[in-house]
């Protein structure tokens, strides 16, 4: 069980990882764009798009290569196998949207309660980073 808590943990850590440099690297760079303010935050929101797809498919391939190894469960329903099938649940978990149609069995369980968990906190995160910025220049009279 603590090779479970070993692979989730570092899937988490690459995605929140990932998601604080975006965020940090946004906050560095929208001030120095030489555009209206009110565009920063549309050039925020596209980065902050492109930082969740890029963590939902960290978890789709940890998704995909657990699916293909024998210890760690798989995912049956209306899953074929594929990357891009991998990817579709992912998705449906991270924005905790979970239509039902594709379900975990064994461990994969387990990534996929903490990928909700993960998304959940992430897009939170992204909304108070983008609240702010918007805050910053904003006329709020």
């Amino acid at each position: 069980m603590i090779h479970v808590w070993i692979a989730n943990s570092l899937v988490v850590a690459l995605a929140v990882g990932l998601h604080y440099e975006f965020l940090y690297q946004l906050t560095k760079s929208l001030p120095r764009l030489r555009i209206r303010h009110r565009f920063r935050i549309v050039v925020g929101v596209f980065a902050a798009l492109i930082a969740h797809a890029l963590e939902v498919w960290i978890f789709a391939v940890a998704y995909y290569a657990m699916h293909h190894s024998e210890a760690w469960g798989g995912l049956s329903g209306n899953f074929n196998g594929t990357l891009t099938d991998a990817a579709y649940f992912s998705f449906t978990t991270y924005t905790t949207l979970g239509f039902g149609d594709i379900e975990p069995t064994g461990h994969l369980r387990f990534l996929a309660g903490i990928e909700s968990l993960t998304g959940l906190v992430l897009i939170t995160w992204t909304a108070s980073f983008l609240y702010l910025e918007m805050r910053k220049d904003w006329d709020t009279q």
